[in-house]
């Protein structure tokens, strides 16, 4: 029986601080479209376009519980995420983490509690209405257009914020031409930030894996979104991917936007976050930096399944 010196022990996979950050040199983007007005700046700015989000508490979740029949999901919980910071979101599998993105995302109704985005509760609204207040996510399992191009999936996130509907569409009306080129420069734009750019005309299904997650995530980008959801982006990653991807993660935070990140390899999220909440059962059991999440003794125990009042 461990005594309780080797109990707390911290495991293997929270070791290592964070990791140095490096940088990719700037691509340079292909020609432009014959539909695009204007030519592309090679300069690969993806920032918010909206930089008006005040600074202070971007996100809060308030004492959410959701039940399904006679098992509670999430039981009362409350965090909240700062503006411009990376908080991770972790916890053993059945935690509750994805349902706890799926309520932030309107995929599910909290059956008491509430989400409030800047000030604005989410409760009741629909899945397009919380994109376009700027929320944007990617999913555990890829879910992209596999019969479409990388370019396309990428423009189709930009369709989220068009204004003119079918009939200008159809009467490709100089409103719907102007969206349609703004949509295709962002696409060219995030695809070159996301190292896709030599694969823009490739249909989705014939990327390679990797290529496939930063492809969701660009798509995700094009939303233009405030705050990004990053549901397990590091899946089937191998080490050196994960290295690139946590200055991937660190890179989309420069440039304006907030993160949310869901991951399993502690590693990546220790090196990637500010802040993490660690859930188990539904409930959140921490919180805190990296470095107070990892020597945790309650955090400790969910992960190594020991009880933390062992002596």
């Amino acid at each position: 029986m461990p005594d309780a010196d080797e109990g707390r022990r911290v495991p293997e996979q929270f070791a290592g601080g964070r990791m140095s950050r490096r940088r990719h040199p700037t691509p340079v983007l292909p020609p432009p479209s014959p539909h695009s007005s204007a030519p592309i700046d090679p300069t690969v700015d993806i920032s918010v376009e909206d930089a008006a989000a005040p600074q202070g508490r971007m996100l809060e979740v308030d004492d959410v519980t959701l039940t399904f029949g006679g098992v509670t999901a999430l039981d009362h919980v409350s965090f909240h995420i700062n503006t411009g910071e990376i908080l991770g979101l972790i916890g053993p599998n059945g935690a509750g983490k994805t349902t706890c993105f799926n309520v932030m995302t309107g995929v599910y109704q909290p059956t008491s509690g509430n989400v409030r985005f800047l000030g604005e509760p989410l409760k009741g609204r629909k899945r397009f209405e919380i994109t376009r207040l700027g929320i944007a996510r990617t999913f555990q399992n890829i879910r992209l257009f596999s019969n479409m191009t990388a370019l396309e999936n990428v423009m189709v996130g930009a369709d989220a914020h068009h204004t003119t509907g079918i009939v200008g569409a159809l009467l490709r009306s100089p409103k719907h031409r102007h969206e349609e080129a703004e949509g295709y420069e962002r696409a060219q734009h995030l695809l070159a930030f996301m190292g896709l750019q030599r694969r823009s005309n490739e249909l989705a299904r014939n990327l390679p894996y990797g290529d496939q997650r930063r492809l969701e995530i660009a798509r995700a980008l094009a939303t233009n979104p405030k705050l990004v959801c990053l549901d397990e982006p590091a899946a089937g990653f191998n080490p050196a991917e994960k290295a690139k991807l946590m200055d991937l993660i660190h890179e989309i935070r420069d440039q304006g936007y907030t993160v949310l990140l869901i991951e399993h390899d502690m590693k990546l999220v220790m090196g990637a976050t500010d802040r993490i909440v660690v859930l188990e059962f539904g409930r959140k059991i921490a919180e805190g930096t990296p470095a107070e999440i990892q020597d945790n003794p309650a955090v400790i125990a969910a992960y190594l399944g020991v009880d933390e009042d062992a002596s």
